[in-house]
């Protein structure tokens, strides 16, 4: 699905759920991390974020759309189009939008632990960040610490 195919299925849910037209375009923007999309007070257009397309499919798509669609069409209308208005979560309700984005794998969130061990004591230590092994020492008799391995969680 492309940028085009967007903005014809977002014209499509609004004229289904809400009987008024999308007149602006639809982006996916991979720069967005944990929310699902963002609705662009300035010049109207909305961004969705390309995860929720690819982990959830269509009917995810579809809620994230709607909710962006509330804001879009409440804005319009200049009524408040905030989370917390009433306005907003009544016409989320009629329509069967999403109130919170999906949660979304980021893969970017490796994590691995550095295992640190003192050649005195022989004292574990398990770090997320990496030590300086030339200028930290251990924090029980002050030994010198050495680099065992990597685990990746």
């Amino acid at each position: 699905m492309n940028n085009e195919d967007l903005t014809r299925l977002i014209q499509k849910v609004s004229q289904d759920n809400f009987g008024k037209p999308f007149v602006h375009k639809a982006f996916f923007n991979n720069r967005l991390r944990t929310t699902g999309g963002r609705f662009h007070l300035k010049d109207r257009h909305i961004d969705i974020n390309p995860k929720v397309y690819q982990q959830y499919g269509t009917e995810e798509l579809v809620g994230v759309i709607k909710h962006e669609l509330c804001h879009y069409h409440l804005y319009n209308a200049g009524m408040p189009s905030q989370h917390k208005s009433r306005e907003f979560k009544v016409l989320l309700k009629q329509v069967g939008g999403s109130r919170f984005a999906p949660p979304l794998n980021n893969s970017n969130k490796h994590k691995t632990l550095h295992i640190y061990e003192c050649s005195n004591c022989h004292t574990v230590y398990q770090r997320v960040r990496k030590i300086d092994t030339r200028r930290f020492v251990c924090g029980k008799c002050r030994g010198k610490l050495k680099f065992i391995k990597d685990i990746n969680i």
